[in-house]
């Protein structure tokens, strides 16, 4: 597979190019890296490659909070300022400036 660097950072806020949510990176995926049951699920017609980044996000739409794994090629950056209502924002973050979060500093031993 012919992986490339991703076009989003963690922390920032993006929109579904199809679908009415929106959602904070937390993670990347240089690649899929979810079962093939999860993407045979997936209509054909709309079925993204598998060779190009994914993402863990920390999602939002009008009814709910959740955790979403989606494609390069089906977000968009999101230009609102606004931040994302997900609860599990303020453990992963610690802050949230000019429409981008900053990570929470990592404890390690």
């Amino acid at each position: 597979m012919d992986s490339r660097l991703a076009k989003f950072a963690i922390g920032q806020v993006v929109r579904h190019r199809i679908f009415p949510f929106r959602g904070v990176v937390f993670d990347v995926d240089p690649v899929f890296a979810n079962t093939d049951e999860w993407w045979e699920s997936i209509p054909e017609d709309i079925r993204p490659k598998k060779d190009q980044p994914f993402y863990h996000l920390l999602a939002e739409n009008d009814d709910n909070s959740y955790v979403a794994y989606v494609s390069e090629q089906n977000l968009l950056p999101d230009d609102s300022g606004e931040p994302v209502g997900h609860p599990q924002t303020a453990v992963i973050f610690e802050s949230f400036d000019h429409g981008q979060y900053k990570l929470r500093p990592r404890i390690s031993h």
